[in-house]
């Protein structure tokens, strides 16, 4: 599908003020969009999604159209209740059950039977449908008014840095879309955790804020998804869940990672930083860590507090762009433990240093 040139519409929401008039008028006018077959971006509480209706396979095919996203990769739908399973799922086993009482409304996917009205393009073909019920006011208040689920992958152009302001989505895609639903930033900034809870054990597709420990707890053993093989660039076949893809969230810059414990941190980007002398660097420094003198100086995305992973999270993708903006062709990054949230930054900073290098 070609995606001519289109006027994007740019609506806003005050989350906490979403019984006035204005806020009633944007989220109505989104919808309509939707029920009419066209594409909104909307905030979530991970990041922003570029949204169509689930069940209509000439909407979805919009989605990809406008991402430049392969059939291969499947897109998650986002429901405002329970009551929205039937018809989209054949049955749903009792360890989802539990994982929907304990994480709905809240940033897990869960991989459920799909039933025969959702479009082959929203499961690459595959037999599991991704579902979920986001945390986010506006994303509910909009699933509700349009009362139709929603299929959203991150609206960005697809491999590119997800997004986490309307700001972020307008720089991929205005143009390309009909709308944006402008809501402020997102609050986890990484995407849902994706379980198949129909496995023994359940397998995490892609790891995100409801931990394993956490899911463990829940519902029982669980394990994190290895390939058989290593993965591919352009995949032979479609992936089995989404999120899995080995092209995702790179910045344009080359970006390195580090790992060394806090005391040795600055030496060693310190010593990084010297495989680089012609480039031009940017750091994703956290409180804590000194940055390394370098000529020239570098330019430093001030990226959170390394005590506190969650904040690390939630301004990642904010600091590759935010790089990416300033020229540098070189991003340096510190990686952090690989416990609860950590294990979601690593997972997201892997693929984007590896689709990062594939591109030059």
């Amino acid at each position: 599908m070609k995606i001519e040139n289109v006027k994007t519409l740019q609506l806003s929401v005050d989350p906490s003020q979403l019984g006035t008039s204005q806020a009633r008028a944007a989220i109505e006018r989104a919808a309509e969009i939707l029920r009419a077959g066209g594409t909104v971006a909307l905030p979530t509480e991970t990041v922003y999604g570029l949204g169509a209706n689930a069940l209509d396979s000439a909407a979805v095919a919009r989605i990809f159209a406008a991402k430049q996203r392969p059939s291969w990769d499947p897109v998650i739908v986002h429901i405002a209740g329970e009551d929205m399973l039937e018809g989209l799922v054949l049955s749903i086993p009792e360890p989802a059950r539990k994982l929907m009482a304990a994480f709905w409304p809240g940033p897990m996917t869960l991989l459920l039977p799909r039933s025969p009205s959702v479009p082959d393009s929203v499961t690459a073909g595959r037999p599991l449908v991704g579902i979920r019920m986001p945390a986010h006011p506006v994303a509910l208040a909009l699933i509700r008014c349009a009362s139709i689920p929603i299929a959203a992958p991150s609206a960005n152009t697809f491999g590119r840095i997800s997004p986490t302001t309307a700001a972020h989505v307008l720089e991929d895609l205005d143009g390309r879309i009909d709308a944006v639903l402008d809501a402020g930033p997102a609050v986890h900034g990484v995407e849902s955790t994706v379980l198949d809870p129909g496995r023994t054990p359940m397998v995490i597709y892609r790891p995100g804020a409801v931990t394993a420990a956490q899911i463990r707890d829940v519902a029982g053993e669980v394990e994190i998804f290895r390939p058989a093989a290593p993965l591919r660039e352009t995949p032979k076949e479609a992936l089995p869940s989404p999120g899995v893809g080995l092209r995702h969230y790179a910045p344009k810059a080359r970006l390195i990672l580090v790992e060394a414990s806090l005391g040795e941190m600055t030496r060693r980007l310190a010593d990084e930083a010297l495989h680089y002398p012609a480039e031009r660097l940017g750091f994703m420094l956290p409180t804590g860590i000194e940055a390394p003198r370098t000529t020239p100086a570098p330019v430093i995305y001030s990226w959170g507090r390394w005590q506190v992973p969650a904040e690390l999270a939630q301004r990642l993708y904010a600091g590759l762009r935010a790089l990416d903006a300033q020229g540098c062709t070189v991003i340096l990054c510190p990686l952090p433990a690989p416990e609860g949230i950590g294990a979601a930054i690593r997972d997201r900073l892997g693929k984007a240093s590896q689709a990062a290098s594939a591109a030059k």
